[in-house]
């Protein structure tokens, strides 16, 4: 009888360490469930922020190069109309080339 007592009391405190050990996984998931949700959230704020502030400095940066493009383009274009251009020897030449040709 002692032994079957013995027995049962060990299949009792096997029993309660199983529902402890499972408790406290349980407890161990969520917060790491809890710790991932909040890591995740803390991330994606981040990059959403440092993604707003490339884009602002593409903008800016891309404007940059506008400027420079029209201030180039308008150079060309001002040496451009400053050339003068005589069609009268450009006619001659073409027509000597081709009546030589």
């Amino acid at each position: 009888m002692a032994n079957t007592n013995a027995l049962e009391h060990l299949l009792k405190t096997e029993a309660k360490a199983v529902a402890l050990v499972n408790e406290a996984q349980g407890e161990a998931d969520k917060r790491i469930q809890e710790n991932e949700e909040k890591n995740r959230a803390y991330y994606e704020d981040q990059i959403r922020i440092e993604t707003d502030k490339r884009k602002v400095m593409l903008e800016n940066e891309k404007q940059k190069i506008k400027e420079i493009y029209q201030k180039e383009l308008d150079n060309y274009k001002d040496d451009i109309s400053r050339v003068n251009v005589n069609t009268q020897k450009f006619s001659d030449l073409m027509n000597k080339l081709i009546g030589e040709g």
